[in-house]
């Protein structure tokens, strides 16, 4: 099946990237929650352009959901960098999440006694998880939490114990995701609203990664003995075994498409990481290409208008 790609539009990017940009010097902490499951896709590019030097606290949230061996290799492969930590929560965060606090102040040891304040900034995408995080940090209802994305809409501080201000930042993506693999997996995860994707190109690219990542939980989950190596073929057979049938003997390849991406959010089919430290650094480089032949060709059109206008002034003479 071929797919055209995600698209989004998501709203306010540019106010509330001025607004964090205005505070970020304040700042002595960073706290990015990042997806366990699409740890790279998650992971907004802005955070990194404003922090500058700042330490951040990566947390890995959702990894009851995630490949446990993965999350620890993605925890491995982002602490190689300068000033950034890692933690891995589940669904029962509650037990140990105070541990984001003692992190906070072992990472600026400079804000911590009496009359001083350590200030931390918590950042996401829609639906990574920060607001219930952050009610847990503080100890109550502060943030409002749900399964939509974009929940939280304005920045807002909260005190929490220990001498340390969070500031709350609205869940953002970002205007244009150049790896399109990144905007599959948003999609897939539930990052993006399900009124802005297409299911049976989301289900496709899912299908088509399980296959070669996770052959046995699909197996199991879906009673099918011998995989076939295409994933629109896969969808069909799995969607028989469901009994998604419409007239005609037709599998109802939509309904099957949110059976498969609904299960996979809730880790129906297993714990799944839809990425590894290894995808990243080839993106990134195939990225890289992209955005430099993008420039290129740009560079050029603006050559060709440049000769164009020289000529034009030379006839007129």
């Amino acid at each position: 099946m071929s797919r055209t790609g995600i698209q989004w539009f998501p709203g306010h990017m540019n106010k509330a990237r001025n607004e964090i940009k205005e505070i970020m010097p304040q700042m002595d902490v960073i706290i990015e929650v990042l997806d366990a499951r699409i740890p790279y896709s998650s992971e907004n590019p802005m955070v990194a352009q404003l922090r500058g030097d700042k330490p951040v606290i990566k947390i890995l949230n959702k990894a009851d959901l995630a490949d446990p061996e993965l999350t620890q290799a993605w925890m491995d492969y982002f602490e190689r960098e300068d000033g950034v930590k890692t933690l891995a929560f589940g669904h029962d965060k509650g037990n140990d999440v105070q541990r984001i606090n003692a992190l906070c102040k072992k990472l600026a040891p400079h804000k911590v006694g009496q009359d001083k304040q350590l200030k931390a900034m918590i950042m996401g995408i829609p639906n990574v998880g920060k607001s219930t995080l952050i009610n847990i940090l503080a100890g109550r209802i502060v943030a409002k939490t749900g399964n939509e994305p974009a929940v939280t809409k304005a920045q807002q501080r909260i005190k929490l114990e220990d001498g340390i201000m969070l500031y709350d930042t609205p869940g953002m993506l970002w205007p244009k995701v150049e790896n399109e693999n990144s905007g599959y997996r948003l999609a897939a995860t539930g990052a993006i609203r399900d009124t802005a994707i297409n299911y049976e190109e989301v289900a496709s690219y899912t299908a088509e990664y399980l296959l070669q990542a996770y052959p046995q939980l699909l197996q199991a989950r879906y009673k099918i003995d011998e995989l076939p190596e295409c994933d629109w073929t896969f969808i069909e057979m799995a969607g028989r075994k469901r009994g998604c049938i419409r007239g005609g003997n037709q599998v109802d390849t939509h309904k099957m498409s949110e059976i498969l991406i609904n299960e996979l959010r809730d880790a129906i089919i297993g714990r799944i990481t839809m990425e590894t430290p290894q995808m990243r650094d080839e993106e990134e480089e195939m990225v890289a290409q992209l955005r430099q032949a993008a420039e290129a060709k740009k560079a050029a059109k603006e050559e060709e208008k440049r000769q164009r206008r020289a000529r034009a002034r030379k006839n007129r003479r």
